[in-house]
């Protein structure tokens, strides 16, 4: 199974070569942050599953609210958000899911970051729910 996806203006490319792990919305400060307000809702992929076809991604590394480094990666030409990097684990990738071709499959399977979603972010129904991150 390979599932493709890429920037809005078509700059960047990749391709994921493994199911998702895990499916998430995490409604952290930061992800409001880079969201422009909302959860960011995405998938987890191991990293050595993932590939860039086309162009290179722009990183803006930051401190998470778990504590540890994260990458958010993005087109610097139309500035979609595509993944991030976590530097502590760097096995693993959180793919943004608007930046997949089809994103029709994905089903919210935990909501994360609770303690920091705003009013008017509700939990997705079914999901489980994390204050911070799950097994912190």
């Amino acid at each position: 199974m390979t599932t493709t996806g890429g920037c809005f203006c078509g700059a960047i490319r990749y391709e994921i070569a493994s199911p998702p792990i895990f499916q998430f919305a995490c409604h952290c400060r930061a992800c409001q942050h880079s969201t422009g307000g909302s959860p960011t809702l995405g998938i987890i992929v191991p990293a050595a599953a993932f590939t860039i076809t086309k162009g290179e991604p722009r990183t803006y590394w930051s401190v998470g609210e778990s504590g540890g480094r994260v990458g958010r990666c993005f087109c610097e030409t139309c500035g979609s958000p595509l993944f991030s990097k976590l530097e502590g684990s760097p096995d693993m990738l959180p793919v943004k899911v608007g930046s997949l071709d089809d994103p029709a499959a994905f089903q919210v399977q935990a909501d994360m970051w609770m303690s920091e979603a705003q009013p008017w972010h509700h939990p997705h129904n079914g999901a489980a729910r994390f204050e911070a991150n799950p097994g912190a």
